[in-house]
């Protein structure tokens, strides 16, 4: 009896959970993963490597090292794969940064309220609609450091033989969107889905609802053969080269310069660029001879412009393919239209998938096998309300289409790529490209 009351005692005073915490608290597991988290954002994890090689940081590149320890920690190791696991809770990332303007994507953006974070201590609860763990992934990026050096060293693709289908007819000069369906079709790198991917779409929502409608990833898995493409390779080793912050001056490397031409020179060897070429030029837009042509798309997408106020801080290709963050009372993404981007970052936990925006036709639901998506999610806790992407396209086809439209086209150009009835948003910053993206007119 006596025992019994010492017993009730003890609960009613808290003594029982006290001691139950003096005999070794325990970090729970969302806990451990929100502060590793957070290191990664803030850059953390990275310090030491920042340090040894403090030559590297101008204002530019510090914040690049930032947003890419994850990359850039693997890459000093000099490891063949990157092995990215299931991703971490989210965390709300600050952004400091000077007064820019807004830019594009107005077509897209609507105004949002970004979802607040309420992680609290779950006291041995299971919390209910958490996401579904994704499984581990590996990226082989053991050709990635020879793509920095001079294109001279570098070895290539053979290119592809030009043919009748090459050379665009009389039909296509004068319809764009046959035009951009001649290169979907050219487009032999293009991925198979539920062959060299899955994906999984989860629920549909309207533009301004809030809520997470995604179980889990958009990405269930992506064959690791496809990183071994050199396109692809060489495009995604492209990615980790740019600051996100928009104003923030872009620092680029006389190395990242080597992997730009690397780049272009790749993709030149390719059926839906030579078609680009043999276009522009019957049209006299770009020269006839066809390294002057590889230096204008050189230009094209990787020349440095003014965005946000401050000179040299974009370029196309980080804006189109990388993404941007942009702030007026609130951060927003801007860009960030490619699915290899979105597939890497997911990889890492800095994407979370939020579910598809619904279509205007009812019937038209997306499933695994759609190749072009409205969807929503959020980049290291900065929501992106709606964002389209072309999923599975390769690289080359992505840069010859938005080239095409850039040079021939206007702000809307409703064409044909295979299945999809589409309107290939195209803005301009005088004669650069300021955004271009696809939007589903099904």
């Amino acid at each position: 009896m006596d025992g019994l009351i010492k017993g009730i005692l003890d609960v009613a005073l808290g003594q029982d959970d006290d001691r139950r915490n003096e005999s070794g608290p325990h970090q729970s597991r969302d806990e451990r993963s929100r502060s590793s988290w957070a290191e990664v954002v803030s850059g953390e994890q990275d310090k030491g490597g920042e340090e040894s090689h403090a030559h590297d940081h101008s204002h530019g590149r510090h914040g690049r090292n930032q947003w890419n320890a994850e990359v850039e920690q693997s890459d000093h190791r000099q490891e063949e794969w990157e092995k990215v696991d299931s991703r971490p809770p989210r965390r709300n990332q600050k952004i400091t940064q000077g007064q820019y303007e807004t830019g594009e994507d107005s077509y897209e953006q609507s105004r949002w309220s970004r979802k607040e974070d309420d992680e609290s201590n779950n006291d041995g609860w299971e919390t209910v609609g958490k996401k579904t763990p994704r499984r581990t992934h590996k990226v082989q990026k053991d050709n990635w450091q020879g793509y920095k050096r001079p294109p001279s060293e570098q070895e290539f693709s053979d290119e592809v033989e030009i043919g009748s289908t090459i050379e665009p007819t009389e039909e296509e000069l004068s319809d764009l969107s046959q035009a951009c369906n001649k290169l979907w079709e050219l487009d032999a790198n293009r991925l198979i889905p539920g062959k060299d991917y899955e994906i999984d779409c989860g629920e549909g929502k309207k533009v301004f609802q809030k809520e997470d409608m995604a179980g889990g990833s958009l990405f269930n898995w992506l064959n690791e053969d496809i990183f071994r493409r050199p396109t692809f390779s060489r495009f995604c080793s492209l990615l980790d080269n740019y600051n996100p912050n928009a104003g923030c001056k872009e620092v680029v490397t006389s190395e990242e310069r080597q992997e730009q031409a690397a780049f272009i020179e790749e993709i030149s060897r390719t059926a839906p660029i030579r078609y680009l070429h043999k276009y522009l030029s019957s049209k006299g837009i770009v020269s006839e001879n066809y390294q002057d042509f590889k230096r204008t798309l050189t230009s094209l997408w990787f020349d440095l412009y003014g965005r946000g106020g401050t000179s040299g801080s974009s370029s196309a290709f980080e804006h189109v393919f990388v993404g941007e963050v942009k702030q007026r009372s609130e951060q927003e993404i801007s860009g960030f239209h490619n699915w290899l981007q979105f597939y890497l970052e997911e990889a890492k936990g800095r994407v979370d998938y939020q579910g598809y925006i619904f279509p205007r036709r009812r019937g038209e639901t997306p499933d695994s096998e759609t190749q072009l998506l409205t969807i929503q999610f959020e980049w290291n806790g900065i929501l992106k309300s709606v964002s389209s992407t072309l999923v599975g396209v390769s690289p080359e086809f992505e840069i010859a289409l938005y080239t095409l439209c850039f040079f021939v086209g206007g702000e809307d150009n409703y064409v044909q790529l295979g299945p999809y009835s589409v309107n290939i948003k195209c803005y301009r910053f005088g004669d650069r490209i300021g955004s271009v993206f696809p939007v589903s007119e099904g």
